[in-house]
């Protein structure tokens, strides 16, 4: 057990693989700083106006009390006091209610904006990928995405909060003026306190015990109502199949919440009898046991009611505040925490240029969660201004190696040297901005085309001679000539005016713009042309390799993997892997005259191809 670990269970906070979240109110305080660094006067004038709302709501009380003596003892004064009182009171409220309301909505959409950003910058800037493969943290993050509405509402319910306890001070000043012992009610209401501070720690407990059954109801009710895998669900006849699988998938999911809830619910009913029954004794000593008129029996009657309500609101605020809007604060600490230790261990800055090339030292590889070892033992140099092919059977760690070299890994043993600097040793994002690179799970962004390309390199994304540069080095220039609008068509079908692609040309513009980065130390092409015939990738390739070779300064080194060994010919130096190891090293003709593994499946292949 570690010792974050080892913390959190001393101190009641649930545990897993991805650690304790961090405490509740330190959580809070940081959340608070980030909204109040966004919208200072917002949270100003929205904490002052909750202030004042409370003192004319509590101030009703003593207005009824001076109408009920005014109308009983003949008092026009007192009447005419109380009904002045109770006017200004019911304006006031109404003017402050509204425009609290109108404040708070304003802030919370601006914090809304900006915590949603936070999250999303968060979430990128954790340093590999590798949480996306862990369930706890896969948990965790998705409890995160689908409550970060939560993060705005926080500061409302802070507010409210504040004001359900000034109210309550208040009420608690008038019953001591009428008698001191009134002020033992506050201790009946302290079952509901334990209660509501118990009740959502418990239930989120749960719910995140069950998430993962969330997750996958999500999937696969994802699976059986997006258009991607809708041909094949209707061919294959798995409507049904997804439809049990996702109803028992909800099911175990919703079964033990509702449970939970129920029990957690019995226990707050009994809380609220517990302080019913001691309102009801402190009315009936009231007004029986004390010799008092009947202005301080309303009075009583009155303050005695709303503290009720008030300490009702304050509970079920404190239910909300503890269960959803401070979890939803932990788990945002947590993520900020948990992108800072990705890259903490920082202390070497980027190579602007490769004299020697890239080294991997005894580089292992087991995916988490897993055991099996994709690389294993791996010594191999990439050598500065080379292209160099990785080929291998499927499952070799062809795109594995790749991944680690773009840092969306670190190995589990070795490591990997830009010259004589340990990659993992350099800030990732600066590794990341001497990369560039195409892979074959690349992602489809429905933009303007321009767009879509010159997304590979940010600063130079409106560049239109760049966009054109590093589409006809992709082979991409037909695409887009077939485009209504060029370079200024919108993709996507879904969106007014957007046309749809298919996945050949998708890919193509992928590649495109894997090549808008100038001068990377390292281009990574994995798998980037699969969709296009042999033939095609074989001459796009080519023109790759002949403009690879052109002179540069900084030493590139560009890896290329492919499954088609003719295409792959060209390279300078061919890495085979087989087995989870580097089996054989050479250009093309040293290892067809080795007669091992590359000449074997070339053969085959182009036998097939024959």
């Amino acid at each position: 057990m570690t010792t974050s670990e080892a913390a959190g269970r001393r101190a009641g906070v649930p545990t897993d693989e991805a650690g304790a979240l961090p405490r509740a109110v330190p959580s809070m305080i940081r959340v608070v700083r980030h909204g109040y660094h966004a919208e200072p006067g917002l949270l100003w004038s929205s904490l002052a106006m909750t202030a004042l709302e409370a003192l004319p709501d509590v101030l009703v009380a003593i207005w009824l009390a001076l109408l009920t003596d005014g109308l009983v003892g003949h008092h026009r004064s007192r009447l005419y006091v109380g009904a002045a009182g109770l006017a200004a009171s019911a304006t006031l409220m109404w003017v402050l209610s509204v425009t609290l309301d109108r404040t708070t909505r304003r802030l919370g959409d601006r914090l809304n904006i900006m915590f949603q950003g936070l999250v999303a910058r968060l979430q990128a800037e954790v340093a590999t990928v590798e949480h996306h493969e862990r369930p706890a943290y896969l948990d965790r993050i998705a409890v995160l995405r689908t409550g970060v509405f939560a993060l705005d509402h926080l500061f409302r319910s802070m507010f409210t909060m504040v004001g359900w306890l000034l109210r309550l001070a208040f009420v608690c000043v008038l019953l001591a003026a009428i008698d001191p012992r009134l002020l033992l009610l506050l201790v009946s209401a302290v079952p509901l306190l334990v209660v509501a501070g118990w009740r959502p720690k418990v239930e989120k407990r749960v719910e995140e015990r069950v998430a993962p059954h969330g997750r996958l109801g999500r999937h696969v009710f994802s699976v059986s109502t997006t258009p991607p895998p809708g041909k094949e669900v209707r061919v294959t006849g798995n409507q049904a199949d997804l439809a049990a699988r996702r109803q028992a998938a909800w099911s175990s999911w919703f079964r033990p919440i509702r449970a939970t809830g129920l029990v957690s619910a019995g226990y707050l009913s009994l809380a609220w009898a517990v302080f019913a029954l001691s309102f009801v004794g402190a009315v009936v000593w009231v007004v029986s046991g004390l010799d008092r008129g009947p202005g301080a029996v309303v009075l009583v009657l009155t303050a005695g009611g709303r503290l009720s309500a008030y300490v009702g609101s304050a509970v079920g605020e404190l239910g909300f505040l503890r269960g959803i809007w401070l979890d939803s604060a932990q788990r945002l600490a947590w993520l900020e925490d948990f992108a800072a230790q990705q890259n903490a261990q920082v202390d070497e800055v980027a190579p602007d240029h490769l004299s020697q090339g890239i080294r991997f030292e005894g580089v292992t590889f087991a995916y988490p969660g897993t055991t099996r070892e994709v690389l294993r033992d791996v010594d191999l140099t990439l050598p500065a201004g080379s292209v160099v092919a990785v080929v291998g059977e499927n499952g070799a760690g062809k795109s594995t190696l790749v991944k680690l070299l773009a840092r969306m890994y670190a190995p589990t043993a070795g490591r990997i040297l830009a010259d004589d600097t340990d990659i993992g040793r350099i800030d990732v994002e600066q590794w990341r901005a001497r990369l560039a690179g195409a892979f074959q799970d690349f992602a489809r962004l429905e933009f303007v085309a321009a767009t879509t390309v010159g997304l590979g390199d940010a600063p130079r994304r409106d560049d239109r001679a760049a966009v054109g540069s590093a589409v006809d080095k992709a082979g991409a220039t037909t695409v887009v000539a077939g485009l209504g609008q060029g370079l200024d068509t919108q993709l996507g079908p879904s969106w007014e005016g957007g046309v749809d692609v298919s996945f050949g040309q998708w890919q193509k513009l992928a590649l495109a713009r894997g090549y808008m980065r100038h001068d990377p130390l390292l281009l990574m092409l994995d798998e980037p042309t699969a969709a296009l015939d042999a033939e095609t990738e074989h001459a796009l390739f080519e023109r790759f390799a002949a403009g690879a070779r052109e002179v540069t300064d900084n030493g590139r080194v560009i890896v290329l993997v492919s499954h088609r060994f003719s295409t792959v010919r060209m390279a300078d130096l061919i890495v085979v892997l087989d087995g989870a190891r580097v089996a054989e090293v050479g250009s093309h003709d040293e290892l067809m005259a080795l007669r091992g593994t590359y000449a074997e499946l070339y053969a085959i292949q182009a036998e097939s191809y024959a």
